[in-house]
């Protein structure tokens, strides 16, 4: 079976997508639009020299946003990270980074040979990263007075939210900039039911994936930047890390998307809150699973509810078996799964029969399970770090079993994946708690990867 036999039989079945991208598998009942598909021809604009329609694009993006500039980005948010970070350090600078950010944040880093000081946010008891506390902001810049950029996430993955201007006031009070991952963020801020979004409260540079949380199609985000942005860096950047043949395809979805919002946003954005507001209060009687408010949690500043956490702590099944009984029983495909939760992610264009759909398959495997608990998760491991990224990556190093690692140099990335977190970065001693670490995540059913590497058994070491 090809791919796009595949695609199609996915297609024609009744599968619910409760992840991303943002439009849900709505289409035209189209198969691939080859008809659409060209290259920079004249009148269609170049979009690593945008003077002409490509340009309106980004000029419509930003005004919308209201930020500075917009750079529409077709190699997803992660394409926006490497190239701000690129434009805003030089080889060798310090940086302060939250340890819950994206793998893309730490290849930038590595790019860049930069030295990297962590900040930990607060972990729940279902193992998940909480607001950056500013206070630690402040901490760490003050420790390295030095470092010319902060790196933070917010929203997570699980749709925790920091407190932006706090943290941007103490960022650029020190003579810093700060890059905000919003990748989860894309909806934010065009809706009084929804927290602000980050670029509105300060952050220098906001990086948004458009296709996780809004309609349009994987891989767009957008690239959005205030004031105090040397916007031609910016644009410098994008030449080396992005495309140099983008999809118009691609770039027209966020032209539509864009419009969506712009015409039809109020009334999409009040629908999407009623049908939340009504899930939620439709699942507050679940017996067992739970449905996560992280703003009532202490450690968190905000939250997204579109992100729906679902809590199997207290149960007698892993977050991966709740996510196998949705997807095998209910036909229902959530986005992710950890030892104690799942995450479904919704969108704009999940109508209250989708949401209805998800409850009744909760209510009903909520009245077959247990009390329970898992395993207690150990603290998330901090890093040692001994040398950066960039030099353990080269040099000389050997291959030694995982398992027996403890107290050498790692020379590669194991990633608990999704979301891409770091367990281990290069450079950074492997301790006991964190071969403690990763034998609970094997336990629990975590996917663990070493990039090219087929099984995470061996690791590099120095």
């Amino acid at each position: 079976m090809s791919l796009l036999e595949k695609l199609e039989k996915l297609r024609e079945s009744d599968t619910l997508p409760m992840h991303m991208p943002g439009h849900k598998r709505r289409d035209d009942g189209g198969a691939l639009p080859y008809s659409l598909d060209i290259t920079e021809i004249a009148g269609f604009d170049d979009l690593h020299h945008r003077t002409g329609i490509l340009r309106e694009l980004s000029d419509k993006a930003a005004k919308l946003r209201g930020a500075s500039s917009a750079f529409s980005l077709v190699n997803g948010s992660t394409c926006g990270i490497l190239a701000s970070v690129y434009a805003l350090t030089k080889r060798g600078d310090t940086v302060i980074i939250a340890r819950n950010c994206h793998k893309s944040v730490y290849h930038a880093c590595e790019i860049r040979n930069l030295n990297v000081k962590y900040i930990y946010p607060p972990v729940s008891d279902d193992g998940v990263f909480l607001s950056v506390p500013p206070e630690s902001i402040v901490t760490a810049l003050e420790e390295y007075p030095a470092a010319k950029l902060v790196i933070i996430t917010s929203p997570t993955y699980e749709g925790v939210i920091s407190d932006i201007k706090s943290i941007s006031d103490s960022v650029h009070s020190h003579g810093a900039k700060l890059l905000v991952d919003a990748a989860h963020g894309a909806h934010l801020g065009y809706s009084e039911c929804f927290p602000q979004s980050a670029v509105s409260l300060g952050a220098d540079i906001s990086i948004e994936s458009l296709h996780k949380t809004l309609p349009s199609l994987t891989q767009t985000a957008m690239l959005y930047a205030n004031s105090g942005i040397d916007a031609e860096k910016i644009e410098y950047a994008l030449d080396i890390f992005e495309t140099s043949s983008p999809s118009y395809i691609l770039l027209a979805s966020i032209d539509k998307c864009l419009d969506i919002i712009e015409k039809d946003g109020a009334r999409l954005f009040e629908e999407y809150s009623e049908n939340l507001n009504a899930f939620y209060k439709s699942t507050a009687g679940l017996k067992h699973l739970e449905i996560l408010d992280f703003t009532n949690e202490d450690g968190a500043f905000d939250s997204d509810k579109g992100k729906l956490v679902i809590s199997c702590k207290n149960t007698d099944i892993t977050g991966f078996a709740l996510a196998e009984k949705l997807r095998e029983n209910y036909h229902i495909e959530p986005e992710m799964s950890a030892p104690a939760y799942i995450i479904c992610m919704t969108s704009v264009y999940d109508d209250a029969g989708n949401f209805n759909r998800l409850t009744d398959a909760l209510k009903d495997i909520d009245s077959s399970l247990d009390s329970a608990g898992i395993s207690a998760s150990p603290s998330y491991p901090k890093a040692q770090v001994e040398i950066s990224i960039s030099e353990a990556l080269n040099g000389e190093s050997e291959n030694i079993p995982l398992m027996q690692a403890e107290g050498r140099i790692s020379a590669e990335y194991l990633w608990a994946y999704p979301p891409g977190i770091p367990v281990i970065a290069p450079g950074e001693i492997i301790t006991s708690e964190i071969v403690n670490y990763i034998k609970f995540c094997r336990k629990s059913g975590c996917n663990l990867i070493i990039p090219g590497r087929e099984t995470a058994d061996e690791i590099s070491v120095k």
